[in-house]
């Protein structure tokens, strides 16, 4: 484990975030760890590339001067495996919100499925989810979403070097996306449904790769906390 002067000068840390932990407080977490572990009063901790907490798998923790490489981090390619549900939607594209709409399925098949995938291959347009964090006006697009306020949110070219569905079951679709930085893969299930001419909602999602970082590296939030004791 890295000493004190190790975490001051820089390291980055590779963790597997758990379910229902925000990005937020799992460097909360290690920032305090850090500084009971070796009686420090302050030091920096940041992330590259916020995990939403339905979302669990890789997250990118820099301390200290590595905090400046956290930009260089979030711009690399990322991958993701998930679970998509057809046949329904919710407000946030996700299991956050409620279903609030139902639609057929019985003309989709599998065929058309692997089909409709690349449709969603190259740079497309892509119009943030409603409930997230992207700003607008200086406020967070998911304050106006709590408040039921409408507001126009403007797409944004993205890049999806791969979508490829891993297993159909039913109305589950299980899939692995490598795409660029500022992807929501909440909106690539959305657009996905209405491509089915249907509708569809992410329920699982894991982050397992950025850049050359693997998830089958990061440590759990608890492992690393007893090799601080140690």
């Amino acid at each position: 484990m890295p000493t004190k002067e190790d975490f001051l000068a820089g390291q980055v840390i590779l963790i597997d975030k758990p379910l229902n932990w925000t990005s937020f407080q799992v460097v909360n977490k290690l920032r305090w760890a850090i500084r009971k572990a070796f009686n420090i009063k302050k030091i920096k901790v940041g992330h590259a590339g916020t995990l939403d907490p339905l979302a669990t798998g890789l997250l990118v923790i820099c301390t200290g001067k590595m905090t400046k490489q956290i930009d260089s981090f979030q711009g690399q390619t990322k991958e993701y495996t998930g679970t998509i549900v057809l046949g329904s939607t919710t407000p946030s594209y996700d299991l956050e919100t409620e279903i609030n709409k139902s639609y057929p399925t019985e003309h989709i098949t599998e065929i058309l499925i692997h089909q409709t995938t690349q449709k969603f291959t190259g740079t497309i347009e892509q119009v943030p989810p409603v409930f997230s964090a992207v700003k607008k006006d200086g406020k967070r697009l998911y304050e106006f979403a709590r408040e039921g306020q409408e507001v126009e949110i403007k797409s944004r070219k993205v890049t999806i070097d791969t979508f490829d569905i891993t297993n159909i079951s039913g109305l589950n679709v299980d899939f692995k996306v490598v795409c660029s930085k500022g992807t929501y893969i909440r909106s690539l299930a959305n657009d996905f449904g209405k491509a089915l001419n249907s509708g569809a909602h992410l329920v699982a999602l894991r982050r397992t790769k950025i850049g050359d970082f693997h998830v089958d590296t990061a440590l759990s939030i608890d492992t690393f906390i007893e090799g601080l004791d140690n």
